[in-house]
């Protein structure tokens, strides 16, 4: 494996979020067995077990005051969570789910996913991207870059291929919609 696939991307999203890597000249998702998408749910059980994705999503329905979800529209601001008789800041729990995806990274590509792009709402203000940061941070990672999304959008499709043109890429998230005009 080259020294540029010691880099992954990740996709910290409202609803659902990801992890890729560059392998063997292309982009792909990892993730555990056929599973690639990890749900941006944290809870604690009622047993106080740490949560993280689908089961985290599992028990958001019988104890929604163990469960938070969508954090990422709380990120940058000095609101906190509360997850039984615990409290949390947005970049903590986004923290979680960030580790949670750095493990996946670790089983699929057999070693530690230590650095990291994170990518962000193009409309994130300098508060959020700082969060977002802080959040690769507390998660064990050094954040190379924090890069728009529709701008990553562009990267992981071969966009910057060929001659100079001007692209619409959009990104319909599960909680943002994002459209940027692109010329490269």
């Amino acid at each position: 494996m080259t020294d540029s696939a010691s880099v992954v991307g990740i996709d910290l999203g409202t609803t659902n979020s990801e992890i890729a890597a560059f392998i063997d000249g292309q982009v792909r998702v990892l993730g555990p067995g056929s599973i690639r998408i990890l749900p941006s749910c944290v809870g604690l059980s009622p047993s106080g077990e740490l949560l993280v994705g689908q089961a985290a999503r599992n028990q958001q329905v019988l104890y929604p005051e163990r469960t938070v979800r969508s954090i990422k529209r709380k990120m940058g601001s000095s609101e906190t969570v509360t997850l039984a008789d615990k409290t949390f800041a947005p970049q903590e729990i986004s923290a979680l789910i960030l580790r949670e995806l750095a493990e996946w990274g670790a089983r699929a590509l057999g070693r530690a996913v230590e650095r990291a792009v994170i990518t962000v709402p193009a409309y994130f203000s300098d508060a959020q991207r700082t969060a977002t940061r802080e959040a690769g941070t507390l998660a064990g990672l050094e954040v190379v870059r924090i890069l728009n999304e529709p701008t990553a959008a562009s990267l992981a499709y071969g966009l910057a291929d060929g001659g100079p043109h001007t692209a619409l890429i959009y990104d319909l998230g599960g909680g943002t919609f994002d459209v940027s005009i692109v010329t490269i």
